[in-house]
């Protein structure tokens, strides 16, 4: 059986991928709201896609304990955020949406 794929960065998803389902409330996609800002020697880079089928996620970021939101993903959208120096990355969803993940290194 033949699987379509939408896009070619989404071919090789067989690594530090996972689906957060995300409601109502604060769901962290990445990091923690209790631990430190991380340092890298080289940024992460956090793939997100948000599901074709979902709801609009609004999505965040925390460092210094200051909350920074990045924007809103439509269903079928994608961003990459640079994870460098930060507590977390986290998305909010007034209905409800599967969110897709996937941590690389930057190049």
């Amino acid at each position: 059986m033949n699987t379509p794929t939408l896009a070619p960065v989404y071919d090789d998803w067989s690594r530090l991928c996972y689906n957060v389902r995300v409601r109502d409330k604060t769901i962290y996609l990445w990091g923690s709201a209790g631990i430190k800002d991380m340092p890298f020697s080289k940024p992460l880079l956090l793939h997100i896609r948000n599901d074709l089928f979902g709801e609009p996620v609004t999505v965040s970021t925390q460092a210094s304990g200051t909350r920074t939101t990045v924007g809103t993903l439509q269903p079928g959208e994608c961003v990459s955020i640079p994870i460098q120096d930060m507590s977390g990355v986290f998305a909010t969803c007034k209905g409800e949406s599967t969110v897709s993940c996937r941590i690389k290194e930057s190049p």
